[in-house]
């Protein structure tokens, strides 16, 4: 979506994609024709406080070229077991909440680059065997106030944290003699979801994002790709699937209704995916990155999926959710520092 946001009207690569896509142009052109996230004209736009975080979003843009690098000419030996340890302990100091190691599969790679006009449609290539996906945790304060610009003032600072500790361990790794290199935001080159998922970060929810057992959805990926010798973690079933049939909550709070109620065969597999059109113009109405869903999900306000054991259980848990938040959790005034 945001690949086909960043086309330019006339352009070969714009051409080239609705020719390929006719069914698209229409809707994609009714959203670029709206005001952009954080842009006057939208539903949440402050002169002031919307800036916030449009300057992560520039910050981010700027840092994005350093994400690549060579490594030492002098390779470090290092003995897998210690320096899985060291990565996971150094990633927790420098901020994350959780970190996970898996072998990277092809179907964690995209195909083909997106969003920078000169890489665009670029084949993806990479050797690297192993992935470490970290997550770091957003201010359930400010996501309760979502969509307001609290929201993405938040989830924008949470993108700029795991640049910056992806940033820390990859120039590490390569101060080591090996390749690493940072995905980062606007410049990933795999799908964080299924790489945290096989890591055993948490698992992924209706509505496409990552759950898990200790933040919910409260959180923000990072990953770096390398070929140091690490140990790898395992995906870890806590229930989640189940959960999701009996909730609903992200389900019914979407004002996009981008999130669906049936799960269908896609490319072999049967699961739940949005509408990301639908998600996406929702943003460009709101001026944020919405961020209801995120709030809604029980497991974002501390669900213990531990004392969890039965459908009667997931009834239950609900029930006492609803009790306490009604359709959704919702902080309708800003934090005073933002009035």
């Amino acid at each position: 979506m945001f690949s086909r946001m960043n086309l330019e009207e006339g352009s070969k690569d714009y051409n080239n994609y609705y020719n390929n896509h006719p069914e698209k142009k229409e809707k994609d052109d009714e959203i670029r024709n709206k005001p952009e996230i954080c842009g006057e004209g939208t539903a949440t736009y402050d002169p002031i406080n919307s800036k916030i975080a449009e300057a992560n979003f520039k910050f981010l843009n700027d840092i994005k070229k350093i994400s690549e690098g060579i490594p030492a000419l002098e390779k470090v030996d290092v003995n897998s077991e210690t320096i899985t340890r060291r990565i996971k302990g150094l990633s927790k100091h420098f901020g994350a909440v959780k970190v996970g190691i898996t072998r990277m599969r092809n179907y964690h790679w995209y195909s083909n680059r997106g969003r920078d006009n000169e890489t665009y449609g670029d084949k993806v290539n990479s050797n690297h065997k192993y992935g470490i996906v970290f997550a770091v945790k957003m201010d359930k304060e400010m996501l309760n106030r979502s969509p307001q610009v609290s929201e993405i003032i938040d989830t924008s600072n949470a993108y700029v944290k795991a640049s910056i500790i992806g940033m820390q361990i990859s120039y590490f790794l390569r101060e080591l003699g090996y390749e690493a290199r940072n995905h980062m935001d606007a410049n990933y080159l795999a799908v964080l979801p299924l790489v945290a998922r096989d890591a055993g970060i948490g698992d992924i929810g209706r509505n496409g994002i990552i759950i898990t057992k200790e933040y919910g959805q409260m959180i923000r990926l990072g990953l770096i790709t390398t070929n140091i010798p690490l140990i790898e973690d395992e995906y870890k079933d806590f229930g989640l699937n189940n959960f999701c049939e009996r909730c609903n909550r992200c389900l019914r709070t979407c004002p996009g209704k981008a999130i669906p109620k049936d799960k269908k065969d896609i490319n072999g597999i049967n699961r739940w995916q949005i509408n990301q059109e639908d998600c996406y113009n929702m943003w460009r109405i709101l001026g944020t990155d919405c961020g209801i869903c995120i709030s809604s999900c029980p497991f974002s306000q501390g669900v213990d999926i531990e004392n969890i054991k039965s459908n009667k259980d997931i009834d239950e848990a609900l029930k006492e959710h609803d009790e306490k938040y009604g359709i959704r959790p919702y902080i309708r005034t800003q934090p005073e520092w933002l009035k």
